[in-house]
């Protein structure tokens, strides 16, 4: 089967790209606005883009009718530039889906969740307490994208928070919290296994 994206006769009742590029780890992303209320929602579209610098990015898509910006992530990371990327558990998956709601401007989702905040070191934004690691990011360029309200969020990121437990000779565990994937449609994945290839010399 070849699928053309702009074909009117679509072939298939779903796009398959992101069904295609998966597993993509979840961007759990926490941002104050100008007034300190925060803000939670994760984006699937999200990967760590350079480690020296570290550096990651997210892209948001479309508009909210009480924003001039955006969605809520990126009018705030615009009026402030912070926000932390938390990491999703498997013990936090349904936490994480109760924040992809649709909410109005100004309602704080770790609320909505029953999420605990945690003051961070560097940037004036919480992070979830529970999640296994966190990641207080610096705004480094917000990239306009094709389509109306599309961008692309990349951050600096400035301190790193780790569940101890999941620190063993010197490594961070991903099997010992079991990280949350999306994959395509409303599929998702927990990662409960992980092999080592050692790279050719």
């Amino acid at each position: 089967m070849f699928y053309r994206p702009d074909d009117p006769n679509k072939p298939l009742k779903h796009s398959p790209l992101k069904a295609i590029v998966s597993p993509r780890p979840i961007g759990w992303i926490s941002t104050v606005d100008k007034d300190g209320k925060a803000n939670l929602a994760p984006y699937s579209f999200f990967n760590a883009v350079m480690d020296n610098p570290p550096m990651v990015m997210f892209t948001s898509a479309g508009r909210k009718s009480d924003r001039e910006f955006g969605k809520d992530s990126v009018s705030n990371i615009r009026d402030t530039g912070e926000f932390v990327v938390n990491v999703v558990s498997h013990a936090l998956k349904d936490a994480m889906n109760a924040t992809s709601g649709a909410y109005e401007a100004g309602v704080d989702e770790f609320e909505v969740a029953g999420l605990t905040k945690a003051a961070c070191q560097i940037v004036n934004v919480p992070r979830v307490a529970d999640s296994p690691a966190s990641l207080e990011c610096k705004l480094h360029q917000i990239v306009d994208l094709p389509g109306d309200g599309n961008v692309m969020i990349i951050g600096n990121v400035v301190g790193i928070h780790l569940l101890d437990s999941a620190v063993r000779d010197g490594m961070f565990h991903a099997t010992d919290y079991q990280p949350v994937a999306r994959l395509g449609y409303k599929d998702y994945a927990t990662i409960s296994e992980v092999y080592e290839l050692i790279r050719p010399k």
